[in-house]
């Protein structure tokens, strides 16, 4: 990160030399804001091939940043294919690509690769898989519309930080959207209903189906190589009354965030207090540390997080996991394969004969992984891993539900930290906002303490794709297993009462987190209300 920043203050002193040397003036692109309307306006493929980008128009002039202002030769050319006056600003080239690649030139490549799917009918046909790049899909005219259009969808998502594409086919039309920030967006205008079976063809092929096959799911997977890394997705086809549905999820092993690159609880937006309690548990020398939530929720990345700070060259620390989602250096990394019978269960026992001092199994779901898991951690394993419930309490259920003896379960239990994610508000367009009095009453907060705090939104910006959302942050409740607790537990005692002494304990509760995130201004009452239930 650091290392990145001064290879940038470098390129803009550099442009800042060429700018005087050239008597041009010089632009920081972190400082604009172009104007869309002006980017619509401009062929993305003069804007790719001769690495400009248009800011404004001023008395019939175009101002544009450019990277290069030696070759005279090339900006006169640009001149005469834009049939315009040109105002030369001189920018960094990485900041010029940069905004090249953001939003607005990939919606524009999927926007002209979805053109044709309204009028051509297209035949299917089969590719093999190229790197994804902007040059790349701006060039190619040649190869199959469908490919392209694929490919294009694909980029698409990718840029705008997607972590699921959705092809979902309706009565009349084609619809595909984007999961961005946990928010499904429609990622273009629908496509004629007539495409929708070589749509779904060509993501077949890519994730090597059985494209004859169309009444029963199917699951498969695929890689791409972007910004000169490896993509992996997860293809689940499902058939419906209209044809067949798709979803691809991004599956990006390294990670598209710069900060995964050094993973640690501190990052995952944990309340300090949490952070404290959950490093104490991590570091113990044995029992379980379950972390629970609904899919997407961020349990796996909690997980990793915990291993990334505990793990040395002392410990062996082994993984089972259905898919293996980032790869972390250092820790023996096993992926399921059910097809080969290499299920959670049958794993775990292997991996107990493999020597190792933590282990963590990707999800307990049934009876066998929940008795070998107790086990594990019963007999001097430190063993971590997620199960699918609502909150801290429903988790005790769910594993007594399984068929778990209750005593076992409970000693080896060392923690519980249920958690959510809610969507952050963007930086770039955060302003404060006054709250309706009957927003605070819906969100059960009292007018009278409440409305004395300042709260913010986004206005909506190019930067968070017009939501005012951009990113998300984890809020958690964590239930330390104390032994009255387990008591309680043994003595069948309700939730209630169970939560009740986990609150006198010290434990926060998952809305008493997000509404932490509001008066911190990092997220919205909306948001929250969305992610978690008014108490």
């Amino acid at each position: 990160m650091v290392e990145a920043s001064s290879d940038l203050h470098a390129e803009l002193e550099q442009a800042q030399r060429l700018a005087a040397r050239y008597q041009f003036d010089f632009v920081d692109l972190r400082d604009c804001r172009p104007d869309l309307e002006l980017l619509r306006s401009i062929p993305l493929e003069l804007m790719v091939r001769y690495e400009f980008l248009p800011l404004e128009v001023r008395d019939h002039q175009l101002v544009v940043a450019v990277s290069d202002p030696t070759n005279l030769t090339r900006l006169d050319e640009l001149e005469m294919k834009l049939d315009r006056r040109l105002l030369v600003r001189v920018a960094a080239a990485s900041q010029v690509r940069e905004f090249l690649k953001k939003t607005e030139p990939s919606q524009r490549v999927l926007e002209e690769a979805t053109e044709e799917f309204r009028l051509d009918v297209i035949r299917e046909e089969e590719g093999t898989e190229e790197g994804l790049s902007l040059e790349h899909l701006v060039e190619e005219r040649t190869g199959s519309p469908m490919i392209r259009l694929v490919d294009s969808i694909v980029f698409a998502g990718l840029e705008r930080r997607a972590s699921d594409i959705h092809v979902e086919s309706r009565d009349n039309a084609v619809v595909v959207k984007y999961r961005i920030d946990g928010v499904l967006q429609q990622a273009m205008a629908p496509l004629a209903r007539e495409f929708q079976s070589n749509l779904i063809t060509r993501i077949k092929v890519m994730a090597e189906l059985d494209i004859a096959e169309r009444r029963v799911p199917q699951d498969g997977r695929f890689r791409v190589r972007y910004r000169g890394r490896p993509i992996d997705f997860r293809v689940s086809i499902m058939p419906s009354i209209h044809g067949e549905d798709a979803v691809l999820r991004i599956l990006d092993k390294e990670s598209l965030h710069e900060k995964f690159h050094q993973l640690r609880l501190d990052i995952l937006g944990f309340a300090e207090r949490e952070i404290k309690r959950l490093r104490r548990f991590i570091r113990e020398p044995y029992g379980m540390v379950l972390v629970t939530g609904p899919t997407g929720s961020g349990k796996t990345t909690t997980l990793y997080a915990a291993l990334s700070e505990i793990k040395s060259d002392e410990d062996k620390i082994i993984t089972i996991e259905d898919p293996v989602e980032y790869q972390i250096r250092g820790i023996l990394q096993i992926p399921v394969n059910e097809k080969k019978g290499l299920t959670f269960a049958r794993g775990l026992r292997s991996i107990l004969r493999h020597d190792p001092d933590k282990i963590m199994v990707g999800e307990i779901r049934d009876n066998e992984t929940a008795q070998i898991a107790i086990q594990s951690a019963l007999t001097g394993h430190l063993v971590f891993t997620t199960v699918h419930a609502n909150n801290v309490v429903d988790v005790l259920s769910r594993f007594l539900n399984m068929g778990v003896e209750p005593y076992n379960f409970v000693s080896a239990l060392n923690c519980i930290l249920a958690q959510r994610l809610v969507r952050t508000i963007c930086e770039s367009c955060k302003r404060r906002v006054e709250i309706p009095p009957e927003l605070l009453e819906e969100s059960g907060l009292e007018r009278a303490t409440w409305s004395k705090i300042d709260f913010y939104e986004g206005a909506s910006c190019s930067h968070c794709n017009q939501t005012g959302y951009r990113g998300r942050t984890a809020i958690g409740e964590l239930l330390a297993l104390s032994d009255r607790i387990r008591e309680l537990i043994l003595d069948k005692r309700p939730t209630a009462e169970i939560r009740k002494v986990a609150r006198q304990e010290g434990m926060a509760t998952l809305r008493e987190a997000a509404l932490e995130k509001v008066q911190q201004g990092i997220t919205t009452l909306k948001e929250i209300n969305k992610v978690t239930f008014v108490e």
